[in-house]
């Protein structure tokens, strides 16, 4: 029992205690006192003849029935014996710590050093692939023509909101070649119901690109007409107009740390940021906003052919086809271009070129950060480089990944660190997959375990293609372990456009049909009116 506050010693405040032994008593407690060596004995077994028996030594091997108990005598023997089973036994536990398993990981995989730990849990989903299924009366939506000479408009692209990917009700926003997007719930219906829609006609020409704002409640559009618009998803009201491209704007991103700042990708080869909290000029009776930072010919310039005595053309910019946020460096861009496989990454916090010229009139361009050391697109034996039309991040076991989808029909992997291209583990890819156009879209499930790509699929009609990367990031052995995908027929005409929600799956094609399929464990080879997966396998 400790002393009470009343009992307790007392000292004077003032009183000199440098360099003198202490005299006054010290309160004790009926605590146990730990051994000074650190490690507490168990108590030895004792027979009824009072005889000491040697304790049974344990260790990480298992030991035989056949052993039996010995008499010794000798403590000091058995203390060593003692001393040297602790410390097998905490150095066994130490291996399994989080610090040595992130760091054998980190050894045995460079670049992998700020993901997360695999999960023991995180299985193969390629079976679960295969459980999409789309009905053809009620998953099928139908991207109706503004004009009288067709019925049907193809649409370009597709995005289910944020609440959508986390379980929410899923709207899914559709861009077409007229400049409409239409807005869908996508729930189940009863077959013959018609979809809940509203639509938007926002451009005079294709939007390329749409993608929500990180609380749903804006769309930014880019589109043919050189414009990125930004609009009111309720009222469809248009609310910037961002001005700064001389081309087709073929991308757009929004900041996820930023609900203001967003980014796009033209065919001009530029890359523009935007902030929208500043004021811009009015146009149109529209505000038109310039961008806060530019990068002309991010990757480069076509080099222009004078055959046949002709002068020689100026030189053009190369596309800019996809844009990523890296999810660890918020001031970072990442960029992909239709000419080659190589990324580029930007310090967006460097607005000013990194050299300076001579002539003050001629501004330097600004240079990447870094950029991948070699273009996969041509590693194994190709002729020429291939660009990537589509760019995405991966998350939770792909954490750390990039996926580039490149027009060589193949979903190449880079370390998102590094943007060192994961080529020596291989590719995904698909026997009926071609993606030989730059219409075509990769998206990544929001539990970052599936990739589904767009394509021209086989001679049947087009497909999309599914591929499980839960196992990418985490695999011990050199190679992916499943590279080859899961087919998703349905279409009759190119698959573009793709995105995910939560279980959910979207793919629009140039017939001007979007099919939205859910993973399903109905028997669907008794019923011809439903779709599913295909395994070539």
């Amino acid at each position: 029992m400790l002393p009470s506050p009343n009992s307790s010693p007392h000292r004077d405040v003032l009183l000199n205690r440098t360099n003198v032994p202490s005299d006054f008593p010290t309160a004790r407690s009926g605590l146990p006192t730990p051994p000074e060596h650190g490690l507490a004995k168990r108590p030895r077994p004792v027979d009824e003849g009072n005889v000491r028996i040697k304790r049974l030594k344990f260790t990480v091997e298992e030991s035989t029935p056949e052993e039996e108990p010995t008499e010794d005598t000798d403590d000091d023997n058995d203390d060593e014996s003692d001393e040297e089973n602790h410390a097998a036994m905490r150095f066994a536990h130490r291996r399994r710590t989080t610090f040595h398993a992130r760091h054998a990981l980190a050894l045995s995989r460079p670049g992998t050093a700020c993901r997360p730990l695999p999960c023991k849990l995180c299985l193969p989903t390629r079976s679960l692939l295969r459980a999409f299924v789309s009905s053809h009366k009620a998953d099928v939506f139908s991207c109706q023509s503004d004009g009288i000479d067709s019925f049907l408009t193809p649409p370009y692209t597709c995005a289910f909101t944020h609440a959508a990917k986390r379980g929410g009700i899923p709207h899914l926003a559709v861009a077409t070649e007229q400049g409409t997007v239409y807005i869908w719930d996508t729930s189940k219906r009863e077959p013959g119901q018609e979809p809940k829609r509203a639509d938007l006609r926002i451009h005079e020409n294709g939007i390329f690109d749409l993608q929500w704002s990180l609380d749903d409640s804006h769309l930014a559009t880019c589109s043919g007409d050189h414009t990125t618009r930004i609009t009111d998803a309720k009222t469809g009201e248009t609310l910037h107009i961002l001005r700064g491209h001389t081309s087709t704007v073929k991308t757009v991103v929004w900041d996820p740390q930023h609900a203001d700042l967003l980014s796009t990708g033209g065919r001009d080869g530029g890359i523009c940021v935007w902030d929208l909290r500043v004021a811009g000029e009015s146009a149109d009776d529209m505000t038109a906003t310039a961008p806060v930072m530019v990068i002309n010919g991010a990757h480069g310039e076509e080099k222009p052919s004078g055959r046949g005595g002709r002068k020689k053309a100026a030189p053009s910019a190369r596309t800019v086809t996809s844009l990523v946020y890296p999810e660890d460096r918020p001031h970072a861009l990442v960029s992909s271009g239709s000419f080659d496989g190589v990324l580029r990454l930007w310090d967006l916090r460097q607005p000013a070129p990194a050299t300076r010229t001579k002539s003050p009139r001629k501004r330097a361009a600004i240079q990447p950060v870094t950029m991948s050391k070699f273009d996969p697109t041509i590693v194994e034996g190709a002729r020429r480089a291939r660009g990537l039309t589509s760019l995405v991040t991966g998350t939770g076991p792909s954490f750390g990944l990039l996926f580039g989808l490149g027009t060589d029909s193949r979903v190449h992997v880079y370390d998102a660190a590094t943007l060192l291209p994961l080529s020596s583990r291989g590719t995904f890819r698909h026997p009926n997959m071609h993606t030989n156009s730059f219409w075509v879209r990769l998206a990544l499930s929001p539990d970052g375990r599936s990739l589904v790509s767009g394509g021209s699929g086989s001679d049947k009609g087009a497909s999309a293609f599914l591929f499980d990367v839960s196992q990418t990031a985490l695999a011990a052995s050199p190679t992916i372990p499943d590279p080859t995908g899961v087919e998703l027929p349905g279409h009759k005409g190119e698959v573009g456009g793709v995105d995910w929600a939560q279980d959910t799956l979207a793919t629009c094609s140039d017939d001007g049909i979007v099919r939205v399929r859910e993973r399903c464990d109905i028997n669907v080879d008794a019923h011809w009116d439903w779709t599913w997966g295909v395994d070539n396998l």
